[in-house]
């Protein structure tokens, strides 16, 4: 196995945007394509990361870009960004579709598509299940599980995989109840993996840099939920 990678430059719309690309170069196959949903800093270190790693279980992976060129380090561009696309979800989710445009057409991948996303970007692919994304799947871990417009009965067409720290204070209980019983309503495929002493961001090995409260790595459920990660694709794609 040899992971390589590449910026991959793409639009939306009038929106220039550059994401992260990684494949494993020695196998000459197509395979299933898995969108990587960068947290709220923007497309980062970790998920750069987290591309690579699921790269290396065989998918054709693009870490994708949310915010568009120069934001991402700019503080207060990156918090505008964050407040604009959580307050329109079409945007939101038009955003996410570019960025699986970019990664279906690459010619390393076979159209067989799913997303996963952390923090911020838990509650992207979320939002693109909430609108019948033509997704196999979507993995939510930390992320938040609100919904703005809350999933119609036969919307979701993806199964969905939730990873979610027991201690996590930006995710409250009744949050994830709310999830659960939209869920049942929607008629969706869903599973929930709750993990003991695990709080917000707890795949960030570098958390506690960030110095904000009820977010820290815990390594136990950052092991635990790619398990799970690693399941649940293989479900949706097969061994």
């Amino acid at each position: 196995m040899s992971v390589a990678t590449q910026p991959l430059r793409y639009q939306d719309g009038d929106a220039s945007l550059t994401g992260f690309l990684a494949w494993d170069s020695a196998r000459h196959d197509r395979r299933p394509g898995l969108m990587v949903v960068h947290g709220g800093a923007g497309l980062d270190a970790h998920a750069r990361e987290q591309a690579q790693r699921l790269a290396g279980l065989g998918f054709v992976v693009l870490a994708c870009d949310l915010f568009g060129d120069g934001v991402a380090g700019d503080r207060q561009r990156v918090q505008a960004r964050i407040m604009e696309l959580r307050a329109d979800p079409e945007r939101l989710c038009r955003r996410g579709q570019a960025g699986l445009v970019a990664l279906a057409s690459r010619p390393e991948a076979d159209g067989r598509l799913a997303a996963i996303g952390f923090c911020f970007g838990g509650m992207a692919v979320l939002a693109l299940a909430r609108a019948g994304a033509d997704l196999l799947g979507v993995i939510s871990v930390h992320g938040s599980l609100q919904a703005p417009r809350p999933a119609g009965p036969g919307s979701i067409k993806a199964k969905v995989l939730v990873c979610h720290g027991a201690l996590d204070p930006h995710v409250p209980q009744a949050q994830v109840t709310a999830f659960m019983e939209e869920m049942n309503r929607a008629g969706a495929d869903w599973q929930l993996m709750i993990y003991g002493g695990a709080a917000h961001g707890f795949t960030h090995k570098d958390a506690a840099r960030f110095g904000s409260p009820g977010v820290a790595y815990h390594a136990l459920s950052d092991a635990r939920s790619f398990a799970a990660t690693r399941s649940f694709l293989s479900e949706l794609f097969g061994d």
